[in-house]
């Protein structure tokens, strides 16, 4: 599931918010207060650099060099990372591009920006509020009454996705066709809270992107259980805007170009996730199981 993560990473250039954790509107609200310190991370400019290279700071943390000189955050912190896989990652973004930097291509260092500026200045607990939010208004409990073909897609494939995640966590969670949804019990919310709570900040980060991409808990659980991979959770995210599609046609390459938007950035939301939380062990075996791009130059 990781390797296709990756391949469907690496697939697309798609535009990220620099914060991309955050509901549209806090979004906005940060872009008009921060416009001045993040609007450069949203363009591109013209490549300043040759090589790339990782170097160890101090703390164990790995640090990313542009021709020697240390990579910063939109906020002006030292940019830092938690372990060598994820620094592969990020100096991979930066060694791949030509002539112009597209920063909005660069997910994994959007993601490492959020996690180490913290733009919103929330901890641990409101991230999970947050991400628990978006479970009382979960893409695959709202249901339709028509038309019969829509309503049989959804049972045939929102259904067994539900029936694992109950199973999985022994929770009771539900859909309805009614539009203010299942009312989710609050054992189940308990539940997911403790799971929540398991990740460390950097990888929420990355799950709480995923979540916003698929507007689901339940298919980012799935994600990041390795229950789905990128593009079923995808195709069950959009369930109904296909089954329209398929009945009335799409607006030629529009359709395309959104669909690979979407799986690209998930996948990037899951990959960082994974590689905010494994083990050094795994997080190595990882890296070499998925065949990571290497760059130009050997690293310092």
């Amino acid at each position: 599931m990781l390797r296709n993560a990756l391949r469907l990473y690496c697939k697309g250039s798609l535009t990220v918010y620099c914060c991309p954790v955050m509901t549209r509107q806090k979004q906005t609200c940060h872009v008009l207060e921060n416009k001045r310190t993040y609007s450069s991370a949203m363009s591109e400019r013209k490549k300043f650099y040759q090589d790339v290279s990782i170097s160890h700071g101090e703390g164990g943390v790995f640090e990313i060099n542009l021709d020697r000189r240390k990579l910063k955050t939109p906020g002006g912190k030292l940019f830092t990372v938690p372990n060598e896989a994820l620094a592969v990652a990020v100096a991979t973004e930066w060694d791949v591009q030509r002539d112009t930097l597209k920063f909005y291509t660069m997910h994994m260092t959007t993601l490492c920006n959020t996690a180490l500026d913290n733009p919103t200045q929330r901890n641990k607990d409101q991230m999970i509020a947050a991400a628990l939010k978006y479970l009382e208004t979960d893409t695959i409990c709202y249901r339709v009454e028509e038309p019969p073909g829509l309503v049989q897609l959804q049972k045939t494939e929102w259904d067994p996705v539900m029936d694992w995640i109950e199973k999985r966590y022994n929770v009771v969670i539900g859909s309805s066709s009614n539009i203010m949804g299942p009312t989710i019990p609050e054992e189940t919310k308990d539940t997911f809270r403790q799971h929540l709570a398991s990740f460390n900040f950097w990888a929420l980060t990355g799950l709480e992107f995923v979540i916003t991409q698929l507007k689901s808990v339940i298919l980012s659980f799935g994600l990041i259980d390795r229950h789905l991979i990128v593009e079923k959770a995808v195709q069950l995210s959009r369930l109904e805007e296909e089954f329209q599609i398929h009945h009335w046609g799409n607006v030629e390459w529009a359709h395309e170009y959104d669909l690979q938007e979407l799986r690209s950035r998930t996948a990037a939301g899951v990959l960082f996730v994974h590689l905010s939380s494994e083990s050094a062990t795994m997080k190595r075996k990882l890296l070499q199981d998925l065949e990571f791009p290497q760059p130009r130059k050997p690293w310092n």
